[in-house]
């Protein structure tokens, strides 16, 4: 029997946040790994196959536009949000540049996804 949950890649440093959103997709029937740094993330993504990425922008080892340039280098079609607290136009550009889906700044907000 295959799993036909959808897979997502999601990547919080924050301990609580992470915990948080990792037990609200889970309990609504969606397949989450869960990492806290970019490169660690990097890694899996490589080595997995994921549906869908919730990415930080502030990650340790490599922040979340690198992450995402590298992500959208293997796939183009990957849908890409970024969930951060980093809320300056220039990021959201930036972002936007690199090929994200959306850029999400207030959390309440996310809850239209899902």
């Amino acid at each position: 029997m295959s799993d036909s949950k959808t897979k997502i890649l999601l990547v919080e440093d924050d301990t609580n946040l992470g915990f948080l959103l990792f037990e609200f997709l889970e309990s609504n029937n969606f397949s989450v790994k869960l990492y806290q740094d970019g490169l660690t993330a990097l890694e899996n993504f490589n080595s997995n196959a994921f549906d869908f990425c919730i990415l930080d922008v502030m990650l340790p080892k490599m922040d979340g536009f690198t992450l995402a340039e590298k992500i959208r280098e293997q796939n183009k079609m990957i849908p890409i949000i970024f969930l951060t607290a980093r809320s300056m136009k220039e990021d959201k550009l930036r972002g936007f540049r690199i090929g994200i889906d959306d850029y999400i700044t207030n959390i309440s907000t996310w809850k239209l996804y899902f």
